[in-house]
């Protein structure tokens, strides 16, 4: 079975049709930052105003897309049983995240072919999975941004009390923690966690979207 060979099957309707049809190029944006930074926020918020302009985009979410294709071993024990959960279940160890990111960076090209604007949520705290998903993708599909909301005010904020785990030792590998982090060192975009609301961020991406004639 390992000689069986795997070709790419061209499609009947190209890229530049489906972009037509859905009036907008297609393209990733990668939102990262820490957790709690707004990420999911500004992409939802993202996601809104491009429907309402009439465009066709997608979110997809770092904790959704754990509820499926990047299931954790809970997840999948309850489903498939504790072999198969072994076997495909992902944590959130640095291999397990590293998978995590590449998994999502297939499925949102497959997007971004279909002339849709994949919006991803991800805190993706390494540097080098996100440049592989940007290698993956022709020039100019590839949008990083980053929502540089520093830590305290992710601690402060803390939604789902993670960081107050961590912090008692119980929430062991928390990026930003005792995990690192590593920031975008050229994203295309930097937006002001800190200081902007949701909806000023969400504008600006919009803006710049349309500076990049993607929208």
């Amino acid at each position: 079975m390992s000689n069986i060979e795997v070709h790419w099957h061209e499609h009947a309707v190209s890229r530049q049709e489906r972009e037509t049809l859905n009036n907008n190029k297609g393209c990733v944006l990668w939102f990262t930052g820490l957790s709690a930074c707004g990420k999911s926020t500004v992409a939802n918020l993202v996601d809104h105003l491009l429907y309402k302009l009439g465009k066709h985009s997608f979110v997809l979410d770092g904790d959704n897309v754990r509820h499926g294709l990047n299931a954790g071993p809970g997840i999948l024990k309850d489903i498939h049983g504790e072999e198969f959960a072994k076997r495909f279940g992902l944590g959130f160890s640095a291999q397990d995240r590293e998978e995590n990111i590449r998994r999502i960076g297939a499925v949102a090209k497959l997007f971004a072919d279909a002339g849709l604007i994949a919006v991803t949520a991800f805190i993706s705290p390494y540097r080098v999975d996100r440049d592989h998903v940007r290698k993956s993708l022709p020039s100019g599909d590839f949008i990083e941004i980053f929502i540089d909301t520093p830590i305290e005010i992710c601690e402060q904020r803390d939604p789902k009390g993670l960081y107050k785990k961590a912090r008692a030792g119980e929430l062991k590998g928390f990026t930003g923690i005792d995990d690192p982090y590593e920031a975008p060192i050229n994203p295309e975009l930097v937006l002001d966690g800190g200081k902007k609301t949701a909806q000023q961020l969400a504008e600006e991406v919009i803006a710049f979207l349309k500076t990049q004639q993607k929208i």
